[in-house]
């Protein structure tokens, strides 16, 4: 039975997020991320071909995981409730992995998008927004009735832009979300909705 890898590709992406998270993604160099996990730099190129596919690597599986649990929460019956669940599993998503809050909140894809991606991340980065647009447009018609721009426009910015704007500081600021931050998105994220009602 052949031994387990030393340095898989998990502990290597552990290593790099914990560097971005800490000082960017100029910090996750090839040598910086070698040497975190005590490797020869040949270690991880064994597992990804250019820092450009790990670090677009990176990005993708953070974007994955936050998105998942957004798309889960939106599968919710009720309309008003799976909004508002979108809409907190930010700030619960921020305080599970901090690290890939300040990944995701922190910095832009371009940040991590080289020209050394392979065309399977490509298609997995366009999947990703796909997914976003796509749900955005049925959590639309579920709660408004129609996918108008306006309706779309208050929609998203109940779901997606309230609980960004509310976790961010804590994130820069290396802090996991407080509870309080989910009491002001619910409150929020019902008077956007009730004047959404109003309004389209």
């Amino acid at each position: 039975m052949p031994r387990p890898a030393k340095h898989d590709e998990a502990r290597i992406l552990r290593a790099a997020a914990s560097l971005v998270a800490a000082r960017g993604p100029g910090a996750a160099t090839i040598t910086a991320i070698a040497h975190a996990i005590g490797a020869p730099n040949g270690s991880i190129y064994h597992r990804f071909r250019s820092r450009d596919a790990l670090l677009g690597r990176l990005w993708l599986t953070k974007a994955a995981s936050f998105q998942s649990n957004w798309a889960q929460a939106l599968d919710h019956p009720d309309a008003a409730t799976a909004g508002l669940e979108a809409a907190l599993s930010l700030p619960r998503s921020a305080r599970a992995d901090l690290e890939g809050a300040r990944i995701m909140l922190l910095y832009r894809r371009e940040d991590f998008l080289g020209d050394g991606w392979p065309p399977e991340m490509t298609a997995e980065a366009e999947r990703l927004g796909k997914q976003v647009s796509d749900r955005l447009a049925d959590i639309t018609r579920r709660l408004f009735g129609r996918n108008t721009a306006a309706a779309r426009h208050i929609a998203t910015f109940a779901i997606l832009d309230l609980p960004f704007s509310a976790v961010r500081r804590f994130v820069a600021a290396g802090e996991a979300p407080p509870a309080l931050v989910d009491q002001l998105v619910s409150t929020a994220y019902a008077a956007a909705i009730k004047a959404g009602h109003v309004r389209t």
